[in-house]
C-alpha cells in the first residue's frame, strides 16, 4: 500500500488541492496546507530528497520578498487606482462620448476607446469596470441603448486591463515563467489592439444589423459645439492629420535596424508632443486656429498619452525596467492628480488601502504556491504532468488545444490570479519541453485568462458591473423620463459574444505568432515528438531541485530577467 501510495503521489496531492479548494478554503491557505501535508507525508513515507529539499522552503520564501519584480503590482495598482478617482475616467468617457456623438454607436464606441487607454494607464479591471458603468452606462440607457450591448461593451473594455500593459496578470505570468515582464508587454502589445480592434469591429456590426440597438446622440445632448453651433471636428481632423504627418516623417527618418516598437513609441511621442504644443499656444495667445472640440480632446486625452509613455516607453525603450516604470508611473499620477486639484488625504488613504490589501493577497498566494511547488517538486509531480501532457496526440497543437480548453473551463471557478498560481508553474515546463516561447505561451494564456472575468455566472467583471448598474426603475435626472433597470440575465447575456471573441483572438495568436513574435523569428516551430520521448527516458528526474544556495536567485527569476 505503501509502495502505490509513494508511486503516485503526485496525483493525489493534485487531487487533494482540487478537495480543498472544492471545500471553500482560501487559495493561500488551501496552496500551503496541501503542500505542508503532503511534503510531511512524502518524507514519512521515505520518498528520497523531498526532506532536504522542503528545507530550502525558508529561502524560497525569502527569496520571493526580495523578488523586485513584485515591487511593480503595489506601482501599478496605486498608479490605477489614484487615476480612477482623480476624475480621469470621467473626462475620457464625456470627452470621446462628445467626439462618436453623431456616429451611430458613438457611445460603444467611445467605451471601447476609453477602456483601452484606462488599460494602458491603470492596468486594474475592478476600477475601469466601476468607472466606466457608474459614468457611461446611465447615459447609454437615456439614449436607448440595448441593455446587453451597452452591459457586454463596459464589461469588456474593462478586461482589457488583463492584457493590455501594464497588466498585471502579466506581471505575475512573466515572474511563473521565468521570462522578463517588458518581454511579455512587448508581446502583449500588438493582441490587447487587436483585440480592442475587434471589439469596435462587433458593435460596428451591430449599428449596422440592429441600428436602434446603439443610436447615435440626439444634437441636444452634444454640448461641445462652437457659437455657431458647427461641431469642431473639421479643426480637430487637421491637427490630427498634421500629427499623424509629422510622426510618420519622423519614423521615416529612424535607421531602418532600428526595433519597430521603439520607433512606434518616439513617433506617436513626436506626434503628440507637437498636439499638445499648438494647443497650448492657442489658449495661451488666444490665436483661434482650434475649435473648442480640438483643444479639449488635446488637453484631455494628452495627459494619459504622457503618462503611457511614461510608464510603458520607457520599458520598451530599455530606459527602464517594469519596476522602476511602475514607480515613474505612481508618481506621474500623483502629479496628474495634483494638477486637477483633486489629490486629497481621503484619495490618497482609499488608495494606499486598497494598493496594500491587494499587494498582500498577492504575496501571501505566493507563498502558498511556491510552499505547494516545492512539496509537488518533491514528489515528481512535474515530472507526472510533462508525461500526462507531451503524450497528448498532435504534438505542440495538441497540447495547446488541450491547455487553452482546460484554462477557459477553470475560469469559470477561479480567477486570474490563482490560476497563475495553481496551473502555470506545471504547464510552463512542459511547454518549454515542446520549443514553446515562454513569452508568447504566457500571453497567449493571458488573453485566455481574460475570459475569466466574463464568464456567466462568476465573471468578476460581471460582479462589478452588476454592483454599479440599477437594480429598479428610475427616473433619469435629465430627461425626467422613467428608466427600465437593467436585469442580471442582461448582463451575461451581454458578455457572452465578447467572450466568444476572446476565443477568437486565443485562436489567432495561435495561427499567427507573430502578432506576439513581431519582434523576433517565429518561436511555434515543430519539434521532433520521438526525440522528446527519448529525452524523458532516463530515470534522473526532469526537475531536479536546485542547489540550497541558489534557492534565493532561483525563486526569483523575472526580477533578473527584467533587470
Amino acid at each position: 500500500m505503501n509502495e502505490f501510495i509513494v508511486a503516485n503521489l503526485a496525483p493525489i496531492m493534485f487531487g487533494g488541492l482540487i478537495l480543498f479548494l472544492l471545500m471553500g478554503f482560501s487559495v493561500a491557505f488551501s496552496l500551503a496546507a496541501c503542500g505542508l501535508f503532503f511534503g510531511y507525508l512524502g518524507v514519512a513515507l521515505g520518498v528520497p530528497g523531498l526532506e532536504s529539499l522542503m528545507h530550502a522552503l525558508p529561502l524560497r520564501i525569502f527569496g520571493i520578498m526580495k523578488n523586485e519584480t513584485l515591487l511593480a503590482i503595489p506601482f501599478f495598482t496605486f498608479m490605477g487606482l489614484i487615476l480612477e478617482r482623480s476624475g480621469m475616467a470621467e473626462d475620457l468617457l464625456d470627452t470621446i462620448g462628445q467626439l462618436f456623438g453623431p456616429v451611430r454607436g458613438g457611445l460603444a464606441f467611445a467605451v471601447i476607446l476609453v477602456g483601452a487607454m484606462l488599460a494602458a494607464t491603470t492596468g486594474v479591471v475592478a476600477a475601469s469596470v466601476i468607472s466606466m458603468g457608474l459614468i457611461s452606462l446611465p447615459i447609454m440607457l437615456r439614449y436607448g441603448y440595448d441593455r446587453r450591448i451597452a452591459s457586454g461593451v463596459i464589461a469588456a473594455s474593462g478586461t482589457l486591463a488583463q492584457i493590455i500593459p501594464p497588466s498585471l496578470v502579466l506581471i505575475i505570468l512573466a515572474d511563473q515563467l521565468g521570462r522578463s515582464v517588458g518581454d511579455l508587454y512587448k508581446g502583449a502589445f500588438i493582441p490587447g489592439f487587436v483585440l480592442t480592434a475587434l471589439y469596435v469591429g462587433f458593435v460596428l456590426l451591430v449599428t449596422l444589423w440592429r441600428p436602434a440597438w446603439a443610436p447615435a446622440l440626439p444634437l441636444s445632448a452634444r454640448t461641445i459645439r462652437e457659437d455657431s453651433g458647427a461641431s469642431g471636428l473639421r479643426s480637430l481632423g487637421v491637427l490630427v492629420l498634421l500629427t499623424v504627418v509629422l510622426a510618420v516623417l519622423f519614423a521615416k527618418q529612424r535607421p531602418a535596424e532600428a526595433p519597430m516598437d521603439e520607433t512606434i513609441v518616439l513617433s506617436m511621442c513626436v506626434g503628440v508632443a507637437v498636439a499638445f504644443s499648438l494647443a497650448v499656444l492657442n489658449r495661451l495667445f488666444k490665436l483661434g486656429l482650434l475649435s473648442r472640440m480640438a483643444e479639449r480632446v488635446t488637453f484631455v486625452l494628452i495627459p494619459p498619452l504622457a503618462l503611457i509613455f511614461l510608464v510603458l516607453g520607457t520599458i520598451f525603450l530599455g530606459i527602464a525596467t517594469p519596476t522602476e516604470g511602475g514607480a515613474m508611473g505612481a508618481v506621474g499620477a500623483l502629479v496628474m492628480a495634483l494638477a486637477r486639484r483633486r489629490l486629497q488625504l481621503p484619495l490618497l488613504k482609499q488608495a494606499m488601502d486598497t494598493t496594500m490589501k491587494l499587494s498582500c493577497f498577492v504575496v501571501f498566494i505566493l507563498i502558498g504556491s511556491t510552499v505547494f511547488s516545492l512539496a509537488f517538486q518533491g514528489v515528481d509531480g512535474p515530472r507526472w504532468v510533462e508525461h500526462l501532457l507531451t503524450s497528448l496526440p498532435g504534438g505542440q497543437l495538441g497540447f495547446l488545444i488541450v491547455v487553452n480548453v482546460l484554462v477557459f473551463v477553470l475560469a469559470f471557478f477561479l480567477d486570474f490570479f490563482e490560476l497563475s498560481f495553481i496551473v502555470v508553474p506545471l504547464l510552463g515546463p512542459v511547454a518549454e519541453k515542446l520549443g514553446i516561447d515562454l513569452v508568447w505561451f504566457g500571453v497567449l494564456l493571458a488573453v485566455n485568462m481574460q475570459t475569466s472575468f466574463m464568464h456567466p455566472p462568476f465573471g468578476f467583471a460581471l460582479f462589478y458591473l452588476r454592483s454599479v448598474a440599477p437594480t429598479e426603475d428610475y427616473k433619469d435626472r435629465v430627461t425626467g423620463q422613467t428608466v427600465a433597470k437593467v436585469s442580471t440575465g442582461q448582463i451575461y447575456w451581454g458578455a457572452v459574444p465578447f467572450v466568444l471573441i476572446q476565443i477568437v483572438m486565443v485562436a489567432l495568436i495561435i495561427a499567427f505568432p507573430g502578432l506576439v513574435t513581431h519582434d523576433k523569428a517565429t518561436s511555434v516551430k515543430d519539434v521532433d515528438t520521438e526525440q522528446i520521448y527519448r529525452d524523458m527516458e532516463p530515470a534522473t528526474p526532469t526537475f531536479a531541485p536546485p542547489p540550497i544556495e541558489e534557492d534565493v536567485a532561483a525563486s526569483a527569476p523575472a526580477s533578473a530577467a527584467s533587470e
